[in-house]
């Protein structure tokens, strides 16, 4: 878990903050900004650990299971631009280094060798983590009245839960 010092260093380096208004207050837009932070963290690191499996997956499965970890990280790829650039969008800086996204991220990506049914399970955790993540950005972004951040994360918690249930399905 990352430390409120490092967090908090995360997303006071802002650009123009003072003259920002889009209707949301700067203590408002920094308290989402820590909280994407956190989901750009966990994206980045679900994207790293699938393009991992990706790469490394064997056994009987594997044709299936190489497309289909190509297909989520392909779209993660895409997740970690839209949450970096809404942090953007709301005047803080986006951390952007593997040190920053391993002090903020929820959970570690495995070094070892997995098997493919432990690089499923291990996929379903990630999955399930970034809902859990996403899922507490809202209460703040609701109550700062913030549809943009709203959409997004909604939208990512909806992709992650049907990945989480159809990783789950392979494992059944």
């Amino acid at each position: 878990m990352a430390k409120k010092k490092d967090i908090a260093e995360v997303v006071s380096h802002q650009t123009n903050g003072d003259n920002i208004n889009i209707g949301i207050s700067e203590k408002d837009r920094l308290a989402i900004a820590e909280c994407l932070s956190k989901l750009l963290a966990d994206t980045y690191s679900l994207f790293l650990m699938t393009h991992n499996f990706h790469w490394n997956v064997t056994g009987p499965q594997f044709n299936s299971l190489h497309m289909m970890f190509e297909t989520q990280y392909t779209e993660l790829f895409t997740a970690v631009d839209e949450v970096a650039e809404r942090i953007r969008a709301l005047g803080a800086f986006a951390p952007a280094s593997f040190k920053k996204f391993s002090g903020l991220a929820s959970f570690a990506i495995p070094d070892e060798t997995q098997t493919a049914s432990e690089m499923i399970a291990h996929l379903v955790k990630g999955q399930e983590t970034v809902v859990r993540t996403a899922r507490a950005v809202f209460p703040i972004a609701e109550a700062a009245n913030d549809q943009p951040t709203i959409d997004l994360i909604t939208r990512r918690m909806e992709l992650h839960e049907k990945n989480a249930w159809m990783l789950r399905a392979l494992l059944a």
